[in-house]
């Protein structure tokens, strides 16, 4: 019975052995997976790092072009109200066209007659005048024959 005994604790020996060889293998396996999981952490740190620093550097950027931005604005809503006030301008000369042109057009048609009436007189000089200037061309070519 003492030997059942030895071999029993030689047996458990053993086992214990190749256990401990096996865990020794699957502790070493894990080791060398946590090293290159702490290295691809440090990695991602380091990318993590330089992507925080682009993007602070891309929102300030933004901030800038923001304001940039709203200043042009301001300043183009100044431009619009100028370019309103000159369409304003325009709309009021053109009425004032409008009122004269029509006071122009009532006076016309109150004094039609009496522009009809300079109208013939003007023709009945013109005539008069023609043929006044064709008398003195007659005389002045009959007097350059007598001599």
């Amino acid at each position: 019975m003492i030997e059942i005994l030895y071999w029993s604790v030689a047996l458990i020996a053993i086992a214990f052995t190749i256990l401990v060889i096996y865990l020794a293998k699957t502790l070493k396996s894990l080791h060398i997976t946590l090293d290159s999981v702490s290295k691809t952490l440090t990695g991602l740190e380091r990318q993590l790092d330089g992507v925080t620093r682009e993007t602070t550097v891309l929102l300030e950027k933004t901030n800038l072009l923001a304001t940039d931005i709203q200043k042009k604005s301001e300043s183009l809503n100044s431009v619009v109200d100028a370019v309103k006030d000159v369409g304003d301008s325009v709309k009021g000369f053109n009425q004032s066209v409008q009122t004269i042109t029509a006071n122009v057009e009532s006076t016309l048609e109150q004094n039609q007659d009496k522009i009809a009436q300079v109208v013939q007189w003007s023709k009945v000089i013109m005539n008069i005048k023609d043929q006044w200037n064709a008398r003195k061309a007659l005389a002045k070519a009959k007097s350059n024959r007598t001599i």
